[in-house]
């Protein structure tokens, strides 16, 4: 399910593929809550991704893979873009956009419940400088109206004239055999670039370490969600048995944020692991344990070196 550099496919011989195969790499970007890992996820059909209502979920470019008889579509989801306001929103929106200059097409994302707004101008800009085909997915059409989806068009109309907008709604898998047409058809010809049963190219540590963040968010909602960050400090098969051993830590700003995370007696960092290890023990393939740990790494959000060290950008 990972992709493993020894397995990769040989894009020179790939036999058995039909005459027209097409392969590519399509990124998903737009404003932040848009439910691009969301619908990374629905076109895949697989959690590769971490989805929360919390906005800036996604930290770093991740990859989800489609494979088709008649082609193979490599996903690049990206965080999403908005205005910074510390060193780790800059990385953020860095990353986005250096994703968007590697790609064969570009799908922007943006959420048809709501009108446009400050953080869809954000995106428009980097849509500007796409130099490949700009498509549109509005997504959240069960939850749009007649006027936000009337807006949408007229804005697109004026600021981006994109070759195609489609309809969809992420959460319901609705409208995404439309969709992927429209990007299959927008591909170049030839074979693919993974194995046909790889989901992801991302690292098994990176995936569970999103999967420990994404608990943690989703058991903190309100108090300490964007202060958190999560680092693997080891990760091996145990001395007996197949248990695989976890020491995870996770980063916070401020003593009072570890307090919530910790909670009482440690009932919220037990929480945490309980929630994540069926999870975890789903990628790795067998049991393991979890030890987590949370520690205070003052203003971390704005540390260049620190935030190069737990999210890289290649």
């Amino acid at each position: 399910m990972l992709e493993d550099p020894d397995t990769a496919v040989d894009r020179q011989a790939a036999p058995g593929l039909p005459p027209e195969h097409r392969s590519g790499f399509v990124a998903l970007f737009g404003p932040p809550n848009s439910g691009k890992s969301t619908l990374l996820n629905a076109l895949v059909g697989a959690k590769v991704a971490i989805t929360s209502p919390v906005a800036q979920t996604t930290r770093s470019p991740l990859r989800g893979i489609l494979t088709l008889p008649e082609a193979q579509v490599v996903f690049v989801d990206t965080p999403g873009l908005h205005r910074p306001r510390h060193k780790l929103g800059e990385h953020m929106v860095r990353g986005a956009r250096k994703v968007l200059e590697d790609v064969d097409l570009a799908l922007l994302v943006l959420d048809g419940s709501r009108s446009p707004g400050e953080e869809a101008e954000a995106a428009a800009e980097a849509a500007a400088r796409v130099r490949v085909p700009l498509l549109v997915a509005l997504n959240k059409q069960d939850l749009a109206t007649e006027e936000s989806l009337g807006a949408w068009q007229q804005w697109l109309g004026e600021r981006l004239r994109p070759e195609e907008v489609l309809l969809i709604s992420a959460l319901r898998r609705e409208g995404l055999d439309r969709l992927v047409e429209a990007l299959v058809s927008r591909l170049p010809e030839g074979p693919p670039y993974f194995s046909p049963e790889d989901l992801t190219d991302q690292p098994l540590q990176a995936l569970v370490r999103e999967i420990i963040r994404e608990k943690a968010m989703e058991l903190t909602r309100e108090e300490v969600p964007h202060a958190i960050a999560v680092e693997l400090e080891e990760f091996r098969k145990a001395e007996r048995g197949d248990v695989t051993y976890i020491r995870a830590t996770l980063h916070v700003e401020r003593p009072s944020q570890k307090r919530i995370l910790v909670g009482a007696g440690g009932r919220m960092i037990r929480e945490i692991g309980r929630r994540a290890r069926p999870e975890v023990e789903a990628w790795v393939g067998g049991p393991v344990y979890l030890d987590l740990w949370v520690k205070v790494s003052e203003d971390w959000r704005r540390r260049e070196g620190f935030l190069r060290r737990l999210y890289p950008q290649g």
